[in-house]
């Protein structure tokens, strides 16, 4: 990389808000160590709404030899951030206000805060005793709701506390939004729901979450009409469905109980769509029709995984992504890696928007989850060639929602004055590096507030 990168001296003792120093690990002498303190004392918190972070790292374009995108420039500049938002962004040395507290980022590199736009917080075994799953081979999607009914009690007790300790997991790695599935069934009721939102609640200043009703053992199977939409009245702001054919086994007349009650109340759509048959192709042909007949549910359809999109020839599949692209229907996908790999570079040519989630975090599906968005941007690059620094730098959107630091021709689009202060320190000398290696994030700021990590007092 061609950068004026240096490595900052600071060491931070993460989430604690505690103090580190060189000093204690050089073993300075009293007196020296003293002062080392006072430069290299980082703090986990920002109480005041107006204040300089200077030193943050922010790419400014391309290095290019020949047609060749080859490296990406990088700067030192200052953050003036007030109420929430980036109010100026300043040249290194810039002239800055003396009565304006001041804090240093040391030198990392800014990334767009991520976006985890499909997870299920309400029920992991993250933050308790390590458990993998049971064995799946030779299982139905039946039977895994069959363990599930037995799992769900003993979860619930604790069911509060664990999405507490995956929220601070998402947040030690830069995310700040997301969309969390909730089960609605008739084991859980809206437990999971209370005390996910509980949860929620504990965070609202620090993270922000959309919630889908999910009825995890099938709609019309569970019979969860009635709570699903005692779920919309407590707030929920998404309809979930799941696998019309291979759950609920009446593909229409699911998705009409699923479209009538966001209909009825003003609600968006979000559905588990696994089947790879045929019955899933027709289901999401049947989404779309429906779509294209009631204009209330245009850009409402979100479409979580979506694997028979992958079943399809490239012309079948451009039809539908383009009939999909005009009624604004989005994909949700975890970026699977095995036999099927889902076309999203396809449909993102097609206009089809396009984003991702870190799903199950190491729960009774599966055991891999890490809570990284970083991971899929990764998983975007390996699968679709995004081998080379500009590759690597737009592999990087599905995680942010779009948001990159730099547009296709390297003009920097962000961070610009006005823009909401979420954003990742990083240690990484640009984004490229950043989706290549899954670098380290020290700190995370949503809506000009710290909340996690911590930087020096300067």
């Amino acid at each position: 990389m061609h950068t004026e990168h240096h490595h900052s001296r600071r060491t931070f003792l993460c989430g604690t808000g505690g103090l580190m120093t060189a000093s204690a690990v050089m073993g300075m002498g009293a007196a020296s160590a003293a002062g080392a303190a006072e430069e290299l004392a980082l703090t986990g918190e920002i109480a005041e709404t107006h204040y300089y972070l200077t030193e943050v790292r922010l790419e400014n374009g391309f290095e290019r030899e020949g047609e060749y995108i080859i490296a990406t420039r990088t700067a030192l500049h200052t953050l003036e951030i007030r109420d929430g938002r980036i109010q100026a962004i300043l040249e290194e040395g810039a002239a800055l206000t003396p009565d304006v507290p001041r804090y240093s980022a040391g030198g990392k590199l800014a990334l767009p805060a991520f976006r985890d736009m499909h997870i299920h917080l309400d029920k992991t075994f993250y933050g308790g005793p390590w458990q993998a799953p049971l064995p799946r081979q030779g299982k139905t999607i039946m039977d895994m709701i069959a363990r599930e009914e037995i799992l769900l009690p003993k979860l619930l007790p604790t069911s509060q506390q664990r999405a507490e300790a995956l929220i601070d997991l998402l947040l030690s790695q830069g995310t700040t939004v997301a969309r969390s599935h909730c089960n609605i069934d008739p084991v859980s009721g809206l437990k999971s729901l209370e005390h996910l939102q509980l949860a929620l609640e504990k965070y609202r200043d620090r993270f922000e979450c959309e919630i889908v009703a999910f009825p995890q053992h099938g709609l019309l199977h569970s019979k969860v009409d009635g709570l699903m939409r005692e779920a919309m009245a407590m707030g929920v702001q998404f309809v979930g469905g799941l696998d019309p054919t291979n759950v609920d086994g009446a593909m229409e007349q699911s998705l009409d109980a699923m479209f009538q009650i966001a209909l009825d109340h003003e609600k968006a759509v979000d559905i588990h769509l696994h089947e790879t048959s045929p019955a899933g192709v027709a289901a999401i042909q049947y989404m779309v029709e429906t779509v294209e007949r009631t204009p209330q549910l245009k850009g409402r359809l979100n479409l979580s995984h979506a694997f028979a999109l992958g079943t399809l020839s490239e012309a079948e599949l451009d039809a539908l992504a383009e009939r999909m692209a005009a009624q604004g229907v989005t994909v949700i996908s975890t970026v699977p890696i095995g036999a099927l790999t889902m076309p999203l570079p396809r449909l993102r040519e097609k206009g089809v928007a396009l984003m991702t989630g870190t799903d199950s975090v190491i729960d009774h599906w599966s055991p891999f989850g890490t809570g990284d968005m970083l991971e899929k941007a990764n998983l975007c690059a390996q699968l679709y060639g995004g081998r080379d620094e500009f590759g690597l730098t737009r592999a990087m959107a599905i995680a942010t929602g779009d948001v990159l630091p730099l547009d296709d021709v390297g003009e920097r689009a962000w961070p610009k004055p006005g823009d909401a202060a979420e954003f990742a320190l990083t240690e990484a000398s640009c984004s490229a590096e950043a989706v290549a290696r899954r670098s380290a994030r020290s700190a995370t700021f949503h809506k000009g507030r710290l909340v996690y990590g911590g930087v020096a007092r300067a």
